[in-house]
């Protein structure tokens, strides 16, 4: 009788240590600001969907690029923990590019921050073909996720 606890014993540990990721970008979420700084006009997530629909069909209305990036870290002790946004854009028919940085601290869940580009260097950008999120310690990548375009 002795088996079966020990199955259930030997199951979790694997679990703990498959679960036992140093560090990973969850989500990343694209969104377009419109002069006073919204996202969307109301909480619902269909109601956001659509703004950005209205905002992404008439960039005369949008004033800054945000990215919201659901990311974790735990398990591991961490000097320099950065969140770094790489992003892509074309201004008429030239390319661009644009970096956001800020530093993290790290929680036993999952948390979300918002890096934004705006003012002069989102004017300047233009419109957004791809970006790449990264969690780096010092300068080594720990996590990424990337747009498909990337």
């Amino acid at each position: 009788m002795r088996w079966p606890g020990l199955t259930v014993l030997i199951t979790l540990a694997f679990a703990v240590l498959a679960n036992a990721q140093s560090a990973k970008v969850i989500k990343v979420l694209p969104h377009f600001l419109d002069e006073q700084g919204r996202a969307n006009k109301n909480p619902s997530l269909f109601d956001r969907d659509a703004y950005q629909v209205e905002l992404r069909a008439s960039p005369s209305k949008r004033s800054a690029l945000r990215f919201d990036v659901q990311w974790k870290a735990n398990y591991f002790d961490y000097d320099q923990l950065n969140l770094r946004i790489e992003a892509k854009g074309m201004k008429g028919n030239q390319p661009t590019t644009n970096l956001l940085e800020q530093p993290l601290k790290i929680g036993s869940f999952s948390k979300w921050t918002a890096l934004t580009l705006s003012g002069d260097k989102y004017k300047d950008f233009g419109e957004l073909v791809s970006w790449r999120a990264t969690l780096r310690n010092g300068t080594n990548i720990v996590a990424e996720q990337k747009s498909f375009l990337w």
